[in-house]
C-alpha cells in the first residue's frame, strides 16, 4: 500500500501547490527542467534554504502525519490538541511567575465565598425576595424563569454564577499571555461550565421538575423519543425531522426563474419578471456556498429576491455545487472564475450593455469583492454597484470564530480534509454550534429531551440543517490567506498573478452588518468602510447573521441604521458610526432598494428569459440545490 499512497499524495500535491504544513512534489516525467540543477549538484548544493524546497519533502512522511492526525481528530471534534496545549502552557507558566495575579485569585475566591454566604444566610431568614449578589451576563437566559429565584434553585444558580465569574478572572489578565491564548482559554472555560451548569440536569432544574411533576414523568418519555429520533437522523445522516417540510421548488426556493447557464461549478438561475417595466441594470446575487442559495429565496412572504423582483429588479442567482470528494482540488480562485466571473458573462448575453449590481452575502460578499477588485484592476468596468450583506474583507476582528484559526489548528484540518476531500457538514456545523452552545446546544438539549418539548421547524430552521460542504483546497486557502494572513485587506492576495486591492473598487458600496452576528461581526463588516475610497453606505440591522439579512416587511421588532459616506468625506470608527446614527423601526430593505434606484436607470421592458447562448435549461430551484 506505501508505493500507491505515495503516488496517489505526488498527484495530489502537483495539483495543489504548498497548503498549510503540506508542500508541493512536481513530478519528475513531466515538469520542466530547464531551469533545475542535475541531481548531483542539486544534492551537493543543499543548504539550510533548500529544505523547504518541494522536491526535497517526502510525502511517505506527509501522509504518516495526515493519518495520524486524522485518527486523533476522532477524539478531539477536530480541534487540534497541540493547539489546546500551547494556550494552558503559555497561561500555566505565567501564572507561576505571576505571584501577584495568584493572590489575586485567591483573595476573589474569598471575596465570592463570603458574598454567597452572606446571600444564603439572608434567603434563609426573609421571607421576602433578596437581591442576587451576581446577575446572568445579558446573553445568558438559563436562569431568567422565576422559579430560578425560589429555594433552593436560588442558591445553585448563584452558586453557579459565582464560579463563572471566577474562572473568567482566572483565565483572564494574565501578565505576558498571549490575546489569542486568553480568548482560547475563555472559551474552553465555558464550554466546560455550559456543561456543568445546573438547567442541563433535572433534579437542580426548577422548570423540568416541575414540568415532570404535571405530566407524571411523560416529558421524559418523549423526551428520550426525541433523543432516540435524532439519534437516527445521525446515524442516518439525514436532515432534523420536520425539515423535510420545506422542500425547494415546492414550500421554499419557490420564486419563478429558469436556470440559464450551468457548468461544473454553479447554475446561473435567471428570475421572471413581476412587473411590466424593470431597471435595465440586472442584480447578480453571489450566496455563500457554505450553505445552499436559497436563504435569500425562502417562503413567498420573507423571499429578498421576490421583495427585488417586486421592485421591478431583473435578479440572477448562484446556485452552487455541492462539492464532493472529486472536487478537492478546486480553489479559491476557481469560486472567482467558474462563479463569479461566468455567471457575469452568461448575464452579458441576456442583458447585454448593461452594468451589473453585484451582491454578495457571507463568503459570497468576500468572494465578489475579490473579483470585483481584480476587475477593477484590470479595467473591468461591468459593475453598477457593489453589495455586501454581512461580509467581511478585513480579517482582524473577525469575533469568535478566530478562535478556530492558528497554524496548529489549521494544519490539524488540513489532515481531516485531506483524507475525506472536503470538510463535511457535521465538523462546520459542530464549530458554528460550540461558540454559541448555550443557545444553540444545551438550550435545545433541555427544551427537548428533558422538557420533551419539539420547537415547530419552520423555513429558516430547515435551510440551516440543509448544509453543504466545503472543498479541501479551496476551504485550506480561504482559512489561511484571508483569516490567518488577512491577504486581502492588506494586499497580498493575488488574482492572475498579480496582487489586488479593495482600495481599487470605485463602483458605490452598500454593505449591511447584523447586531448578533458571530460570524461576520458588524464591526468587522463595517472595515469595508475604512478600506474604500469610493462612496460607501453602511446598514446595521437587528437580529444575527441569517435572521438579520432575512429581515422582511413586517417582522415585528426589526430596527436598522444607515448612513452614507461620500468618497470624499472623512471616516468614522464604528462606535462613532453608532452614536452618530439614529435608529429606523422596520427592515433594511426599503433603504437598500432605495438606494439601488438610485443607482440605476429608468425603467424599461423586461429582458428575455436566456438568451441564444444561454437558452432555458429547466425551471427553478434547478438541481445543485437537491444535492445531498
Amino acid at each position: 500500500m506505501e508505493p500507491q499512497m505515495s503516488d496517489q499524495v505526488v498527484k495530489l500535491r502537483n495539483a495543489q501547490g504548498k497548503q498549510g504544513t503540506a508542500r508541493a512534489v512536481p513530478d519528475r516525467s513531466t515538469r520542466d527542467m530547464s531551469d533545475a540543477k542535475p541531481e548531483p549538484e542539486r544534492d551537493a548544493a543543499m543548504t539550510s534554504d533548500t529544505y523547504d524546497r518541494p522536491d526535497t519533502h517526502d510525502t511517505r512522511h506527509e501522509a504518516f502525519d495526515h493519518a495520524a492526525q486524522v485518527w486523533l481528530s476522532r477524539f478531539t471534534h477536530g480541534l487540534s490538541p497541540a493547539a489546546l496545549m500551547n494556550a494552558w502552557f503559555d497561561w500555566a507558566t505565567h501564572m507561576v511567575a505571576a505571584p501577584g495575579k495568584q493572590l489575586e485569585i485567591a483573595e476573589k475566591a474569598g471575596e465570592k465565598f463570603g458574598r454567597y454566604m452572606r446571600y444564603a444566610m439572608a434567603c434563609t431568614g426573609s421571607t421576602n425576595a433578596v437581591a442576587p449578589c451576581i446577575d446572568p451576563l445579558p446573553q445568558d437566559n438559563r436562569f431568567r424563569g422565576d422559579a430560578w429565584k425560589m429555594p433552593p434553585f436560588n442558591l445553585i444558580q448563584q452558586g453557579f454564577l459565582m464560579q463563572q465569574q471566577w474562572w473568567h478572572n482566572v483565565v483572564t489578565d494574565v501578565p505576558g499571555v498571549t490575546a489569542q491564548h486568553e480568548r482560547e482559554l475563555q472559551f474552553l472555560t465555558r464550554q466546560m461550565l455550559d456543561v456543568l451548569s445546573p438547567s442541563n440536569f433535572p433534579g437542580t432544574n426548577p422548570e423540568v421538575l416541575k414540568k415532570t411533576q404535571q405530566t407524571g414523568g411523560l416529558n421524559l418519555i418523549r423526551g428520550f423519543q426525541n433523543y432516540m429520533e435524532d439519534l437516527q437522523d445521525l446515524m442516518a445522516g439525514e436532515a432534523r425531522d420536520g425539515a423535510h417540510s420545506f422542500q425547494p421548488g415546492r414550500d421554499v426556493a419557490v420564486t419563478k426563474g429558469s436556470i440559464v447557464y450551468r457548468n461544473q461549478l454553479i447554475e446561473l438561475i435567471q428570475y421572471a419578471p413581476l412587473t411590466d417595466k424593470v431597471r435595465p441594470e440586472p442584480i447578480l446575487i453571489v450566496p455563500a456556498w457554505i450553505m445552499k442559495y436559497y436563504i435569500l429565496d425562502l417562503s413567498p412572504q420573507n423571499s429578498l429576491v421576490r421583495y427585488l423582483v417586486e421592485q421591478g429588479h431583473t435578479v440572477f442567482m448562484i446556485s452552487w455545487k455541492n462539492p464532493d470528494a472529486g472536487d478537492r482540488d478546486l480553489t479559491l480562485d476557481d469560486y472567482r472564475r467558474l462563479g463569479v466571473m461566468a455567471a457575469l458573462d452568461a448575464i452579458g448575453g441576456i442583458v447585454p450593455d448593461q452594468k451589473v449590481h453585484a451582491v454578495g452575502y457571507c463568503l459570497g460578499g468576500t468572494l465578489l469583492s475579490i473579483a470585483a477588485a481584480a476587475m477593477a484592476r484590470n479595467g473591468d468596468a461591468r459593475l453598477a454597484s457593489l453589495s455586501l450583506l454581512a461580509s467581511q474583507v478585513d480579517f482582524t476582528e473577525p469575533g469568535e470564530l478566530a478562535l478556530f484559526i492558528n497554524e496548529s489548528q489549521l494544519a490539524f484540518l488540513d489532515s481531516v480534509m485531506w483524507k475525506q476531500g472536503y470538510l463535511n457538514t457535521t465538523q462546520m456545523a459542530g464549530a458554528f454550534q460550540m461558540l454559541r452552545s448555550n443557545d444553540l446546544i444545551w438550550s435545545r438539549i433541555v427544551r427537548e429531551y428533558l422538557m420533551g418539548e419539539r420547537a415547530q421547524m419552520n423555513d429558516l430552521m430547515a435551510w440551516n440543517a440543509d448544509a453543504t460542504r466545503m472543498p479541501y483546497r479551496m476551504h485550506s486557502e480561504y482559512l489561511r490567506k484571508l483569516y490567518l494572513n488577512n491577504d486581502l485587506a492588506e494586499g497580498r492576495l493575488k488574482v492572475d498573478g498579480r496582487p489586488v486591492h479593495v482600495s481599487d473598487i470605485r463602483v458605490p458600496i452598500f454593505a449591511v452588518g447584523t447586531v448578533k452576528d458571530h460570524v461576520a461581526p458588524w464591526r468587522s463588516a463595517f472595515k469595508i468602510d475604512m478600506l474604500s475610497d469610493t462612496d460607501v453606505s453602511f446598514a446595521l440591522t437587528s437580529g444575527g447573521h441569517n435572521a438579520g439579512i432575512v429581515s422582511e416587511l413586517g417582522h415585528p421588532r426589526r430596527t436598522y441604521r444607515v448612513r452614507h459616506r461620500k468618497a470624499e468625506d472623512l471616516h468614522m470608527d464604528p462606535d462613532t458610526w453608532l452614536n452618530e446614527t439614529p435608529e429606523r423601526e422596520g427592515s433594511w430593505w426599503p433603504a437598500w432598494v432605495d438606494w439601488l434606484t438610485a443607482h440605476s436607470g429608468d425603467m424599461s421592458g423586461p429582458p428575455p428569459m436566456g438568451c441564444k447562448d444561454h437558452p432555458p435549461l429547466e425551471d427553478a430551484p434547478g438541481t445543485n440545490v437537491f444535492q445531498k
